[in-house]
């Protein structure tokens, strides 16, 4: 017995200084496992920087904050879709003034918010600057010529722009409600402090060839960064930083989370201000422009808010990490990110919306529907001269 229980000592104190040891790995893990529960889910979106392992972009004040301008007039089912939607925060601009601005659920306009697949536009507009400066030769280029590691694996024969609509033919499991999906492996991944770059490489299984279906894969865009950083030399981070950030300005400290070697989750792990996410939708309104500067190649705001992936009939098409409604008008087009993250551009009625929620029944059909049916509706308010 008392052999038995000498053993069991040192079980015991093994499993503690294994606790201590992984300590932070184990809260990460925990964090991952309850992001999105019902009562911490608003605090968690706000605080992603307190769970997970980031890096700060570089950027600078905002000099010349968004005006104010005349308070929009609202729909009448308005605070109805904010409770549906689980909203948190709404910014509205009309002609780059700000005619609407709430926030919801005890967060504020300092919050930086995670983006979730938000992010994914924002790489996009990335890669007009980079593609714009030949540190890439082309969009038919194959992503293993920028980033070798793929080669043998799922990515082998795919393009920068197979992947950049989503057509890779790559086989991913992006179920949220499944915890064994390729995208809830990859979350414990993040947390444990694994290497994104090394899930990526280790998938082999593809579903048709690339270019020719469409299918959204977020790992898909975990390569485009790959490439980034194989074209340049640089961290995502870095260069979003010098070329975009710095230029606009931000309100607070914009950061990514990071997996275990401080490769950015460039999927989805930017964190911004709601006002932050205005303003870019803003600068693609002006065509890639802000405050009197191209930032962006205005022919690259074009192409890749186009509709031009092959998706199959239904409200949404896909362009290049961008999303538009199916009977859009031209220059109307949107970001879009798991649990209601949205910014929406409509240039011909001069409006951009910004939104963050934490709204746990977005996967249920009709969600996303409801929410662009609101932002479809606003436009029309504005166009009519009832904003």
């Amino acid at each position: 017995m008392k052999k038995f229980l000498r053993v069991l000592g040192i079980l015991g104190m093994v499993v503690i200084a294994l606790a201590v040891w992984k300590r932070e790995e184990l809260m990460r893990l925990n964090a991952v496992n309850t992001l999105f529960s019902e009562d911490k889910i608003v605090h968690n979106f706000s605080h992603m920087a307190d769970l997970f392992l980031y890096q700060e972009i570089a950027a600078k004040p905002v000099l010349s904050p968004l005006p104010s301008g005349p308070d929009m007039a609202l729909p009448a089912d308005w605070t109805d879709w904010i409770e549906r939607r689980s909203v948190t925060g709404v910014v509205i601009l009309n002609q780059g003034q700000i005619v609407h601005e709430s926030y919801y659920k005890g967060t504020g306009k300092d919050d930086a918010r995670i983006s979730w697949s938000v992010a994914k536009s924002y790489l996009s507009a990335l890669f007009g600057i980079i593609l714009d400066q030949g540190k890439i030769d082309s969009l038919d280029d194959p992503v293993v010529k920028y980033a070798p590691e793929l080669k043998g694996g799922a990515y082998d024969s795919a393009t920068i722009r197979n992947v950049l609509q989503m057509s890779s033919g790559v086989t991913f499991d992006e179920d949220y409600l499944d915890f064994w999906s390729d995208i809830n492996k990859m979350g414990r991944i993040l947390a444990l402090g694994g290497s994104m770059d090394g899930f990526a490489a280790g998938l082999t299984e593809t579903f048709a060839d690339p270019g020719q279906e469409w299918k959204y894969v977020s790992i898909d865009t975990h390569v485009l960064g790959m490439v980034l950083r194989g074209a340049t030399g640089r961290s995502v981070p870095d260069l979003l930083g010098e070329f975009i950030m710095a230029p606009m300005g931000t309100y607070g400290t914009p950061h990514y989370l990071t997996d275990g070697n401080g490769v950015a989750f460039v999927l989805g792990g930017l964190n911004l201000t709601t006002r932050d996410y205005a303003r870019m939708g803003e600068m693609f309104r002006n065509d890639g422009a802000f405050n009197g500067q191209q930032i962006i190649p205005a022919a690259w705001v074009a192409e890749s808010t186009a509709p031009s992936a092959k998706t199959k009939q239904g409200r949404l098409r896909y362009g290049y990490q961008w999303w538009s409604p199916w009977q859009n008008e031209p220059g109307e087009f949107l970001a879009r990110g798991v649990y209601g993250q949205y910014v929406y551009v409509n240039k011909a009625a001069g409006i951009v919306i910004a939104v963050n929620s934490a709204d746990r029944a977005f996967r249920e059909e009709g969600a996303s529907d409801d929410s662009i049916d609101m932002f479809q509706r606003l436009a029309q308010l504005v166009r009519e001269g009832k904003s």
